[in-house]
């Protein structure tokens, strides 16, 4: 199947969030209105729409979205960004499950709407959809 993942999610400030998409994490911006904007993320694409009146969220669940690193290196050079562009760490990058096939590196940041980026890369491949015999998801 060769598809694209696309999802759309609630943003309170349009300006804040294309400086945080498109300046700070590299999105690629395509088209815009005065109510919403597509971006490239990875190759992906997602939507922000303008809701002013959307709740925030208080936590990192239920809802957060973002990628799964294949390359330690492309996870450590967005660290380094996110780092460099002053963007908001909602956490720092820390190691989870580690000695486990379920260890992975992670950190979340925050955009100007209080949504939840997560970014991570597993040491072992397999616990991205596998390692069933676990129970472990989450916090």
């Amino acid at each position: 199947m060769n598809v694209l993942f696309h999802l759309a999610f609630p943003v309170h400030d349009l300006e804040a969030a294309k400086q945080f998409y498109v300046r700070g994490l590299g999105c690629h911006l395509g088209r815009t209105s005065a109510s919403a904007m597509t971006l490239g993320l990875a190759g992906h694409q997602i939507i922000a729409h303008l809701d002013p009146g959307s709740p925030r969220q208080q936590g990192v669940y239920p809802r957060h979205f973002g990628l799964v690193f294949l390359s330690r290196s492309d996870w450590e050079e967005l660290a380094c960004r996110a780092e460099e562009n002053g963007l908001n760490f909602y956490q720092k990058p820390r190691r989870r499950f580690p000695d486990t096939p379920l260890e992975h590196e992670t950190f979340f940041l925050e955009d100007p709407s209080r949504n939840l980026l997560e970014f991570k890369h597993y040491t072992f491949e397999s616990a991205i959809f596998g390692e069933q015999q676990f129970s472990e998801v989450g916090d």
